[in-house]
């Protein structure tokens, strides 16, 4: 059964920076396309950028170009998501999930995290 956790949430002020992580289990990683996703109250859940499983980016969401970082470590088994610059916008429930296609929309993604959530002050 495959298994996502995330961690590196939190609360930040508006400027400053976080590092999620995804730890994988269950599933045999380097078979997958990794990606973040987050949803914000009263929105849809959207990608926030998207990797191949090796290590090839596939997609960063305009709203975060240039501030975000996504990377994976596959002898670990984990995923990360180098937030730099955040803004009050960023504000979301964050989501890792795994998934066989090369896209960075929910649907294609087939096992999901429960979340971490980041909160950015201004």
């Amino acid at each position: 059964q495959a298994h996502l956790v995330e961690s590196g949430g939190g609360l930040v002020q508006a400027g400053g920076s976080l590092r999620l992580s995804c730890t994988a289990s269950g599933l045999t990683f380097d078979d997958y396309h990794m990606g973040w996703f987050r949803q914000a109250p009263g929105k849809e859940r959207e990608g926030v950028g998207c990797i191949r499983w090796n290590g090839e980016v596939i997609w960063y969401a305009n709203a975060v170009k240039g501030r975000f970082t996504i990377s994976r470590d596959n002898a670990k088994n984990i995923l990360y998501l180098q937030m730099n610059t955040l803004k009050p916008e960023d504000t979301a429930m964050y989501y890792c999930a795994a998934g066989r296609v090369v896209a960075c929309t929910p649907p294609y993604y087939n096992y999901w995290g429960q979340g971490t959530q980041v909160t950015v002050s201004s």
